[in-house]
């Protein structure tokens, strides 16, 4: 086993760093693979090293480790940590590097199972979520991901994203049609005449002239009128599929006993630490789509680092998100993970390749805290 050359490593670090200095954000992988440098935490990991001792590289993972924050920290911060500490400490040959993402995942193929809804209609069950992804940077990530074989984007009114959506999906080459969008109706346009305005105004914004699905995306207001708004939309052909977000179940079964149209999908938090299996049980005896928004908390209660998930990750060279992910599908529900990172997006759908256990479902239902851990949008 060799060492790196002081020389070549020196210069390694030093462009690294004049690089670095021009991201405000965590560096993509591109930018580690560029120098030789591989980063060892949550989402990635050292293999097949050259010019480093691999009882270092474990030393110094489990050194990171045992520094994480109890409360938790996020992936983004948590990567930046790792990173400036292998940088720091070792350069490796570029012969070696493997990520928990699929070689050219997609390449532009759809490669997300379908479910039925129940008007027919298929949905994708596993898509991106665009909440804050804006501009430039929402366009990129959207095209990234139909890339990557994406169909499903998941945008709303109140995320200012659909313009960014609008135009990933045409810098993507992909056919609408091949495209499954949702937007939801923020409470500001409920009411019949106003749901029915700002549906259109979607449409403008996204530069489509039909959505997959539309959701309410709060039981605020004028629920009924603008449901009726909505139902005549569907019977029109402009929505192929309607339904709500965070709709708890008394509320979903009053606005189904006064609907011509049952909701197709409710859109709610759940997650490991809130896995809301009576919402789930009654929602699959309704015949309605659960579908997960923040399907990893946003890494709160210290998601990404917790142990459990960490264990049952290892033990099929996976991550902790895609452990996660492949949880939310083994459990039949629709998970749209947000990301700014192509590595991240990349990593995020490669989770069809291998299941989880009975044993290793009863150990992440252990985790359950029955409890939300977004107060502040109760």
């Amino acid at each position: 086993m060799r060492l790196a050359p002081p020389d070549a490593f020196a210069s390694a670090i030093k462009a690294w760093e004049t690089d670095m200095k021009l991201w405000d954000d965590f560096p993509h992988e591109n930018i580690l693979l560029k120098y030789g440098l591989r980063i060892c935490s949550v989402g990635r990991k050292f293999q097949k090293p050259h010019w480093c001792d691999l009882k270092t590289i474990r030393e110094t993972s489990c050194n990171m480790n045992k520094q994480r924050n109890s409360n938790g920290m996020n992936r983004r911060q948590f990567l930046q940590t790792g990173a400036s500490c292998v940088a720091s400490a070792m350069f490796m040959g570029l012969g070696g590097a493997q990520s928990f993402a699929a070689p050219n995942a997609g390449a532009g193929k759809n490669v997300v199972p379908f479910v039925t809804l129940n008007n027919g209609v298929q949905m994708p069950l596993l898509g991106l979520g665009t909440m804050t992804l804006k501009g430039d940077l929402g366009t990129r990530c959207v095209a990234d991901a139909i890339a990557l074989g994406y169909r499903l984007i998941d945008t709303a009114t109140v995320y200012s994203s659909e313009p960014a959506v609008g135009a990933g999906i045409k810098q993507s080459g992909i056919k609408r049609e091949e495209i499954f969008i949702t937007s939801k109706l923020w409470k500001t346009d409920m009411g019949y005449e106003q749901a029915k305005k700002g549906f259109q105004t979607s449409l403008e914004k996204l530069g489509t002239d039909y959505l997959d699905l539309y959701l309410i995306h709060r039981p605020a207001g004028d629920v009924k009128g603008s449901w009726k708004a909505m139902e005549e939309l569907y019977h029109q052909g402009r929505i192929k599929a309607i339904g709500v977000s965070n709709f708890e179940p008394a509320r979903l079964a009053d606005l189904i006993a006064n609907s011509d149209v049952k909701p197709t999908v409710n859109q709610i938090e759940t997650h490991a630490f809130f896995q809301e299996g009576k919402a789930l049980e009654y929602l699959k005896q309704q015949g309605v789509q659960m579908e997960a928004w923040a399907p990893f908390a946003e890494g709160r209660h210290g998601l990404f680092t917790n142990a459990t998930l960490a264990t049952i990750g290892k033990k099929y060279n996976k991550t902790v998100a895609q452990v996660c992910l492949r949880w939310h599908y083994q459990r039949g529900i629709v998970a749209i993970p947000r990301s700014s990172q192509k590595t991240h997006i990349a990593e995020n759908v490669n989770i069809f390749d291998f299941s989880l256990e009975d044993s290793d479902m009863a150990a992440i239902a252990t985790l359950d805290l029955n409890t939300t851990q977004f107060p502040e949008w109760s």
